[in-house]
């Protein structure tokens, strides 16, 4: 656990107190679900990296749920212009780190769970040794060198990787880093040039929209962990909030792809701001305003 503070109930346990039965008893009653999907989330590890506009709703989630771990990691602080959207903060929050205030918010929300806060930038140098500890990755960014590298440490560790990403009033989930799915360099094989996509900031972005497709994110999250339905492997969910339409198409795996390919080259974390032609310092990789 790196700058955090560590909620430690018996999520490890098989075993269910009779708080969490009156809790999860909706769960309970769900088909193909019943007590053993509720244990497999209990013993679950999920880590979230990004808790802004699209961590808010998929931490909130899958803590209500009760995935039993859930890892939080960010390197900024909650600000005025954040709480249009990133509802796991609050007016208290304002200039507390955005990990430790989600973190708060989530162990009022769910005192079952453990909760592990990362006040880091995540970074090629220790982007591993922190996603090793959990079972699938979450991506709650929004910037282009933090998603290689999510992927490519997704492939690298054998973990799936629960990819979301929103554009004004647009949104898009996948699920990558399968070995029977494409990963993130299959759908952006190369970055775009440095400055041509506007940050939100820049654009803006419907407050409501984070929401939405974060919640799709938390949805397929918990698919994976319990086992049912089909998740969005090889698959890119579109959103478009205007028009109220979702499309899905094809995303399917590069043969030639260096990170997932059948020769990958890609066998460790690079220079991921190198790679997308920015600046060394002047990505966003360690901020997550959506």
């Amino acid at each position: 656990m790196i700058n955090g503070m560590n909620t430690t109930p018996d999520s490890t346990s098989s075993s269910f107190s009779e708080a969490e039965r009156t809790r999860y008893a909706r769960h309970f009653s769900l088909p193909d679900w019943g007590e053993d999907g509720q244990r497999k989330l209990k013993a679950a590890s999920v880590v979230i990296v990004g808790t802004g506009g699209l961590g808010s709703p998929i931490s909130m989630y899958l803590a209500a749920a009760g995935v039993g771990r859930i890892g939080l990691v960010d390197f900024d602080v909650v600000d005025t212009t954040n709480l249009q959207r990133q509802i796991v903060h609050g007016e208290s929050a304002l200039g507390i780190p955005k990990p430790e205030s989600a973190a708060r918010r989530l162990a009022d929300l769910n005192s079952h769970i453990t909760l592990e806060p990362h006040y880091t930038p995540l970074n090629s140098k220790n982007a591993l040794d922190i996603l090793a500890n959990y079972d699938i990755f979450v991506d709650g960014t929004d910037n282009f060198p933090t998603r290689y590298l999510l992927s490519d440490a997704a492939v690298l560790l054998g973990k799936p990787l629960v990819y979301g990403s929103i554009y004004q009033f647009e949104g898009q989930v996948s699920v990558l880093g399968l070995p029977e799915g494409p990963c993130y360099r299959c759908l952006l094989p190369e970055p775009p040039p440095p400055g041509m996509v506007p940050t939100a900031a820049e654009a803006g972005v419907l407050g409501v929209l984070p929401g939405t497709i974060g919640t799709i994110q938390a949805t397929e999250v918990i698919k994976l962990i319990v086992g049912i339905g089909l998740p969005l492997v090889g698959q890119l969910l579109l959103y478009d909030a205007l028009d109220m339409m979702v499309d899905r198409i094809t995303l399917p795996k590069r043969p030639d792809c260096p990170a997932c390919g059948d020769s990958p080259t890609v066998t460790g974390t690079i220079d991921y701001e190198a790679f997308c032609g920015l600046k060394p310092g002047a990505s966003t990789a360690d901020k997550t305003p959506q």
